[in-house]
């Protein structure tokens, strides 16, 4: 099959930049990476780009296509082809550019080697026998321990666009692989340095991470389960933290989100009072009331149940997290298999 890309080349140490087209013939089994391979070996011999394994468990190809990280030996070619589209393939983002498809990784991997990448089971002597674990307990990190280190969820951060220090997905999903370790013994320390500046809680939630992720690892939901731990252990002293404290505590007590109380119960009444010129634009547009009454919702012993079952099965920190993530994969998996069944009843 004819199959053409359009590829970005650049030079780091001239800055030259330029948009190359290149038509190959492939077999159609070939993916990305494929394809690369025969434009170098056939068309142009100083194209550069990372590889290693072929078989989406080293992550060393990560790249762009038309914006989006992928691996580019995940990505078959023969659906592009056969849909006319030519491609447009790119370094990943956040990441400074050595030359072509070839990101510096260096940022990357000291933000890993940041939240301490290794086990502190915290005794001073080593036990005679291995410790042993049972799978339940091991479940809740399973999703992280998938992640094979590619950039990918880097690649698309909005936080780490804006704020190149945040510690960022790859490094926090990690992070939260040891804190649920049953085996680590550091999680409180680990919580209280995650929870610095440029860490949990500068997160945007725009789930970008958890869409380009080729390996299912879901880095956005590694660190709810951080944030949802550091308020189980009382580590509330950011700003984040303490917002979603009050989520919690207004949806409670009344069973709406009290939004006038948002910002004092946050960021503390000397900073409101800051804010008053941009409260009373909130109030003349309808956005606010000036007298903040809490009005309690009629069905708020619902809200209430929920928060003290919670409570009791001790589901209030990552635990409640992966329970919800257990359910939600119950669901899809009914719902599939009902569409089957949909199917095979009408052929």
């Amino acid at each position: 099959m004819d199959v053409a890309l359009k590829i970005w080349r650049f030079d780091s140490k001239t800055g030259d930049r330029a948009l190359k087209e290149y038509e190959v013939d492939a077999p159609e089994w070939a993916c990305l990476l494929d394809v690369l391979d025969i434009i170098k070996d056939q068309v142009d011999g100083t194209l550069a780009y990372r590889k290693s394994c072929r078989m989406m468990i080293c992550g060393s190809c990560g790249m762009r296509m038309d914006g989006r990280a992928v691996l580019a030996c995940k990505e078959r070619m023969k659906p592009i082809v056969d849909a006319g589209h030519v491609p447009v393939i790119s370094a990943m983002g956040n990441l400074p550019i050595v030359r072509d498809l070839v990101v510096d990784m260096g940022p990357f991997w000291g933000k890993i080697r940041a939240i301490k990448p290794y086990l502190q089971p915290g005794y001073e002597e080593p036990p005679e026998r291995e410790w042993t674990f049972s799978q339940q307990e091991m479940n809740p990190i399973h999703k992280e321990s998938l992640c094979i280190m590619c950039g990918c969820c880097v690649s698309e951060c909005n936080s780490m666009e804006s704020d190149p220090d945040f510690l960022g997905p790859a490094a926090l999903a990690k992070g939260f692989r040891f804190v649920g370790d049953p085996r680590d013994k550091a999680n409180v320390e680990r919580l209280n340095e995650y929870n610095s500046e440029h860490g949990i809680w500068d997160c945007t939630r725009c789930y970008f991470c958890q869409e380009r992720c080729p390996k299912g690892v879901d880095p956005r939901d590694a660190i709810a389960k951080l944030g949802a731990e550091s308020i189980r252990e009382g580590i509330d002293h950011d700003g984040g933290a303490k917002h979603a404290n009050w989520f919690v505590t207004s949806s409670k007590t009344t069973g709406w989100l009290r939004e006038e109380e948002l910002v004092p119960k946050t960021q503390g009444y000397l900073e409101t009072l800051k804010q008053a010129k941009f409260a009373a634009g909130l109030i003349k547009h309808g956005k606010a009331r000036p007298i903040p009454f809490p009005h309690v919702a009629a069905d708020v012993k619902e809200a209430r149940a929920l928060y003290n079952l919670v409570k009791e099965q001790g589901k209030d920190g990552a635990a409640g997290i992966v329970q919800g993530e257990k359910a939600l994969e119950r669901i899809e998996f009914i719902e599939e298999e009902a569409a089957r069944a949909q199917e095979e009843a009408e052929e």
